[in-house]
């Protein structure tokens, strides 16, 4: 896959490299409950499907796209399930703890807001890192690198996206 574009912003650079990493782990199937932070990684899914690479699949409950997700990693699909910040990441509690007892290797990504904005009384300031408890690992990531995946169990990666949310270019990945 191509790398992304120097010109990307860092949110942008950030969200195509966790695609790239979802690619590379052999996720086919994404689900993306929209949302304003996590735009960077929709645009960059939408991308993955446009270069057929992966099935995109839209769902704005977040409960109803964490159980698809789940449902099609115990079909033998690997999937992920992308959602925006805050409480909109509580609702795939559900799927996740379900997977977690049932060693399915669901991907679980998390939009979140920059460090700098946490503890601010913003709006969606919720604490991710952790939030489903010891028994799912979790990366938090606000630079490109590398993004291993649990072969057995969810991996969550709570992904700190800053503006500019929208890309300025096209990815062909």
């Amino acid at each position: 896959m191509t790398e992304p574009s120097p010109s990307a912003s860092p949110s942008t650079a950030l969200a195509r490299s966790v695609v790239r990493a979802l690619l590379d782990g052999g996720v086919s199937e994404v689900v993306v409950s929209p949302g304003s932070r996590n735009a960077p990684l929709s645009f960059a899914v939408h991308d993955a499907e446009a270069a057929g690479l992966v099935r995109l699949h839209t769902r704005v409950d977040e409960r109803s796209a964490g159980f698809l997700a789940l449902g099609l990693s115990k079909v033998g699909a690997r999937a992920a399930v992308v959602c925006t910040s805050g409480t909109a990441v509580a609702n795939l509690h559900p799927a996740v703890l379900e997977a977690a007892h049932a060693g399915v290797p669901l991907v679980v990504v998390t939009a979140d807001r920059p460090t700098r904005l946490h503890g601010t009384s913003a709006n969606q300031t919720t604490e991710q890192v952790g939030v489903f408890g010891p028994l799912v690992a979790t990366l938090d990531l606000d630079a490109p690198g590398p993004v291993p995946l649990a072969d057995e169990g969810p991996t969550h990666l709570n992904v700190r996206l800053d503006d500019p949310l929208v890309p300025t270019d096209r990815w062909l990945p």
